[in-house]
């Protein structure tokens, strides 16, 4: 688990392919490596990845194919720029909100625009993701925890603060720039939660009669 507070920026040092998924090494920058050890989680642009090596200023770990295909990962090349994140400890400050490293989808930057001394970002989302994204509430992009200002429709927009975006990869973001996009952890539970027993019969989705059922709708 993450809290989606980015440590450090690193860069993809090295890509080896392996029969159809990858091993990548981190360089890790000032990421602090002293108390990390093998099989812990380390948040790489929000995805959780496991080291299977650990150096002077690097890691190494393997990419399932199932993550490449669900991240923008399967994009990255040597010198890619990546947010790192150790996994939180008992004694870690939550200054974010509960991050899994399971990204949900990728979405897309639409709009970067000056807004006072931060930058509004706008995003569009896949349609199937759009229903978990509310204003005000949590989403992480790219592994950094935000919060959302506005939603219409499948797109929402966030703003940052020039310190967030010194120390991310979104500094470097442009319209068209993809991004890794996980929703918050209790929309998720909440929309399966709600299915009930229905779940078990590969129902899946929130409706009207379901809502009403919920006393969410008089």
């Amino acid at each position: 688990m993450f809290t989606g507070i980015i440590l450090a920026v690193g860069k993809i040092a090295d890509i080896e392919n392996k029969a159809g998924d990858c091993r990548l090494k981190i360089a890790t920058g000032k990421l602090p490596l002293g108390d990390a050890a093998l099989g812990d989680s380390i948040a790489v642009n929000g995805v959780c990845l496991t080291p299977v090596e650990l150096g002077n200023g690097y890691f190494v770990a393997d990419v399932s194919n199932e993550t490449l295909s669900r991240t923008i990962l399967k994009n990255a090349s040597v010198g890619t720029p990546v947010n790192l994140e150790l996994a939180l400890t008992p004694n870690t400050r939550m200054g974010g909100h509960i991050v899994s490293g399971h990204v949900d989808g990728i979405g897309k930057v639409i709009e970067k625009k000056p807004d006072a001394r931060s930058v509004k970002f706008t995003f569009k989302v896949p349609d199937n993701l759009a229903k978990y994204i509310a204003e005000k509430g949590s989403i992480c992009i790219n592994g950094i925890s935000l919060t959302v200002n506005e939603v219409n429709g499948a797109t929402f927009s966030v703003n940052i603060v020039p310190h967030t975006l010194r120390e991310t990869t979104l500094v470097d973001a442009v319209v068209g720039t993809e991004v890794n996009l996980e929703v918050d952890l209790l929309a998720r539970y909440m929309e399966r939660l709600m299915q009930g027993e229905a779940a078990a019969n590969n129902h899946s989705g929130i409706t009207e009669d379901l809502l009403q059922k919920s006393g969410f709708l008089r």
